[in-house]
């Protein structure tokens, strides 16, 4: 039995992370049950930890030893299988820590040297050191800035990461990165040469586009480390001493509305910086980089009926056009991204754009001015979402010189799904790509209008999100940017990091189903990874939303709040009070959106989700072992007190279970809520309510997720039903209609402008059945799988492969003339129950296992 797929912290041999202690991973190869395994660790060549042979079927163990900043570990794994006899070493895997300690940094704040005027944008400012070393043996440059950076030593890049350090809320912590640059330095003189961009922490954000949201001087922190072959040491800081100028090729530069570049530039670098403060504290990312990562040629050159060029796209995405042609000087191209054409047949941006004070955002254009012969280009400090690309330009050029570039964070893709219906694998196609562009080292919403991390729309998504890809490093940071957010009330926020949001919009922060992303993100990385440092690094915080929910129940809402005529008893646990965004983006003939909305509590959400977040705080509570305390008892009497106020409320008129409205019969009955009575009603009422909308969905975005467990748990046909439903609104019209991603809205671009992004994963949740209902992969402990698969419908076969936790688990089923086979493939050193449609079951291990049922 061998150890593979290594793992520092879900990272392949991270560069510079910062968790005192990091859990180490592994998977196994070969055998059938790991029985124990040693881990043997190295620091220059030095043994620092050799754990010996540890009795124990764990895949993970935690660096026991104190670590020191800059102190690289190279690690490896031995295991013995089921009989005790030892495999092989593993290969070797390492993990480098980064600078732990805020006397570890040596370098100054740089900015450069021009007044800053709030209202006005500047150009990129280019920075440059130039400094002598000797024969250079080992290298790191320490990098991070309030804005984005690219550096450069010698000519040459710095790493492949792009848009760095990222999206935080600066005034909590600011992420650097860590850079092995042994290989672009020389003996003698070298140089390095730094770009500096407004990005997130002054450039557009939210969906106004407003500007300065974190402050208005970008500035620069640079700490390159020298290790030279005579054994001495050097470092190069930024400081008083580097040269600046803004006169370089890039003009402009924003997120969200593109750049502005003069190829006939170069920077002069013939200014002086200032050195500037900033307090925030610096922490390693520990997470996946955003890259660059796949590339499409054009698919079709259109001419426009007003005679403009628009090249589409194969796929819809979240990134930029990169492009190479040979031109005269002075000669421009300009590009307009967009998702769509409008009805004539024109790029538009109108599903995308917001218009505040005449200014519409965001307008996702790259404007070039070509020097003389080959001009080639590619966005550094922009992102946008699009399919179609405007080119307006003199220059002649081929459709292919233009390639659309996909930017997202690198996680691995970990599933693979197919079936005998193809408009479904079409949907799980969107979806992974979906979940790519609204991915940038921030869940967003979507890659074009808000590009804001709506908490919501994370937690809905998360466990369809942890089987498509290696989420773990990704949703930590989503975890921990949600809790900087908290306020000393306990509420927390419906985007995270903070955003600029509009004073309307901010008020909305602590809305239920979005806030409570605090408590179930956590607790479904428990229980897809088996890892509950999250829960306990942040189950004070949970105790205190809790507590703000509580301290929300019985109040009076305000003049915009529905009466709700409880009883006195309940009425004290009911939630009519503070802003809500209810079910949000029913369909239009469902359930309208109206301005009022916005105002109103939504007590009938508000009362369900009180109920199920406190109850999850208490489930959370007995993973971790904690102890009855005076506060959790309070916990489990407004949890408990919330579903009798949901049992009396739904007995009252607007809000009555005898309704059409599927958002309103799914919930309680997902969420457990209703007394044995109403339960048996709301089952046969929901079967009603699709038998009148013609088994399309009605659903926004919260109970999506949940309608086919509900329906499943009736009759496995039903779901089946209304998943295979191909008319609007419903999964696969989308599809259907030519999408290559997930709908805001199930009307697509036919919806008001405020809900009608063409690439916003939410609805895409469904993928989480298809892989743990459809296929029935699913992880119900250590080492240990469920597999409960359901065929139904008009499906013929399914198959589904996801590299877990625990290795790469299999299933496909196919329909036969007597019934219905199963395969199985179960990793090493993991048991599986096998559960089938015809009641039998059965525990077995590591292999392939074969089924077939009537």
């Amino acid at each position: 039995m061998k150890a593979v797929r290594l793992k520092t912290e879900y990272l392949q041999d991270p560069l510079g992370i910062d968790i005192p202690h990091p859990r180490l991973f592994w998977t196994c190869e070969d055998g059938i049950t790991q029985s124990a395994f040693q881990i043997l660790a190295a620091t220059d060549g030095r043994t620092v930890w050799d754990s010996g042979k540890v009795p124990s079927g764990s895949m993970h163990a935690d660096y026991p030893n104190a670590l020191a900043s800059r102190q690289r570990v190279s690690w490896r794994v031995r295991l013995w299988d089921e009989n005790d006899d030892p495999g092989a070493w593993s290969s070797e895997a390492f993990f480098e820590m980064g600078l732990l300690n805020a006397s570890d940094w040596s370098a100054l704040w740089i900015a450069g040297d021009y007044p800053v005027r709030k209202k006005q944008r500047y150009p990129v400012d280019c920075f440059r050191k130039v400094f002598s070393a000797g024969q250079v043996q080992k290298a790191r440059l320490y990098l991070t800035a309030c804005g984005l950076y690219e550096a450069r030593l010698n000519g040459r890049r710095v790493g492949d990461a792009l848009l760095t350090p990222g999206s935080t809320d600066y005034r909590k912590r600011i992420q650097y990165q860590v850079y092995d640059v042994t290989d672009l330095l020389r003996g003698g003189e070298n140089a390095m040469t730094v770009e500096l961009a407004d990005g997130w922490y002054r450039g557009s954000n939210g969906g106004a586009g407003q500007t300065n949201t974190f402050g208005t001087q970008t500035k620069l922190l640079a700490q390159l480390e020298l290790t030279l072959a005579d054994g001495t040491t050097q470092t190069v800081c930024s400081d008083g001493s580097w040269a600046w100028s803004n006169d370089g090729p890039i003009r402009f530069a924003d997120l969200k509305d593109g750049e502005i570049v003069d190829a006939n530039r170069e920077p002069s670098y013939s200014g002086s910086v200032r050195v500037v403060e900033e307090h925030a504290p610096l922490t390693a990312s520990d997470n996946v980089p955003v890259l660059e990562r796949e590339r499409f040629a054009p698919v079709e050159r259109i001419t426009t009926p007003s005679g403009k060029t628009v090249l589409k796209y194969a796929q819809n995405l979240s990134g930029y056009v990169s492009f190479r042609v040979t031109a005269h000087k002075g000669q421009r191209v300009h590009i307009t991204m967009g998702e769509t054409l409008d009805d004539s047949g024109e790029l538009t941006l109108r599903n995308i754009q917001c218009i505040t004070k005449g200014r519409p955002s965001p307008l996702q254009e790259l404007d070039y001015t070509c020097r003389e012969g080959v001009n080639e280009y590619t966005p550094k400090f922009y992102y946008g979402g699009f399919q179609y690309a405007q080119v307006d330009t003199d220059v002649e050029f081929r459709t292919e010189d233009f390639t659309a570039v996909a930017v997202y964070s690198a996680f691995e893709e970990t599933s693979k799904f197919e079936c005998s219906n193809r408009l479904i694998n079409q949907f799980y196609h969107n979806t992974l790509w979906s979940l790519k562009s609204n991915s940038t080292d921030v869940p967003t919403d979507c890659p074009t209008r808000e590009r804001m991390g709506w908490t919501g729309d994370s937690q809905v998504f998360f466990n369809t999100a942890s089987y498509l890809t290696d989420y773990a490093a990704f949703a930590r940071k989503h975890v921990r940017d949600i809790f900087d957010r908290q306020w000393r009330s306990g509420r927390l926020p419906q985007i995270a990091p903070f955003a600029n949001e509009s004073p309307s919009i901010n008020k909305m922060n602590g809305s239920v189903g979005w806030a409570c992303a605090g408590v179930y993100i956590p607790y479904y990385f428990y229980q897809k990874y088996g890892d509950d440092r999250l829960l306990r690094a942040y189950y004070d915080n949970m105790l205190r939303y809790a507590d703000f929910m509580i301290r929300r129940a019985g109040k009076w809402g305000g003049i915009f709040a529905k009466p709700m005529h409880l009883s006195h008893k309940n009425r004290k646990y009911a939630v009519n009070c503070g802003k809500s965004y209810g079910e949000w983006a029913e369909p239009n003939d469902v359930m309208a959106f109206h301005g009022i909305d916005f105002f109103i509590p939504h007590p009938e959400e508000s009362t369900a989700y009180t109920y199920f977040t406190l109850k999850r705080v208490l489930e959370i509570a007995s993973i971790l072992g904690k102890p009855e305390t005076p506060q959790l008892a309070r916990i489990r009497e407004y949890s408990e007190g919330a579903k009798r106020a949901y049992q009396e409320l739904v007995t009252k008129d607007g809000y009555s279970l005898d309704t059409d409205r599927q958002a309103k019969l799914v919930r309680p009955l997902y969420m457990g809520l209703l007394t044995p009575e109403q339960e048996a009603f709301a089952r046969k009422r929901l079967i009603a309510a699709l038998d009148h909308y013609g088994w399309r969905l009605g659903t926004g975005f919260l109970s999506t997720p949940m309608i086919l467990d509900v329906l499943a748990g009736l009759d496995i046909s039903y779901a089946y039903r209304l998943l295979e439903n191909e008319e609007m609104p419903g999964w696969l019209f989308m599809p259907k209609s030519g999408a290559t991603t997930i709908w805001e809205a199930w009307e697509g671009n036919q919806k008001d402008k405020w809900i009608a992004s063409l690439n916003h994963y939410s609805k895409g949740a469904v993928c989480e059945w298809l892989m743990n209902t459809m296929c029935g992969i699913r992880i119900t402990g250590e080492n240990h799988v469920t597999i409960a698969p359901k065929p139904g419908g008009d499906i013929t076969f399914a198959r589904a492969s996801y590299w877990s936790i625990c290795g790469n688990v299999t299933t496909s089923w196919e329909r036969t003339e007597n019934g219905y086979r199963l395969t199985v493939g179960i990793p090493a050193n993991t048991t599986a129950e096998i559960l089938l449609p015809d009641g039998t079951g059965r525990t077995v291990g590591a292999g392939q296992h074969r089924y077939e049922w009537k």
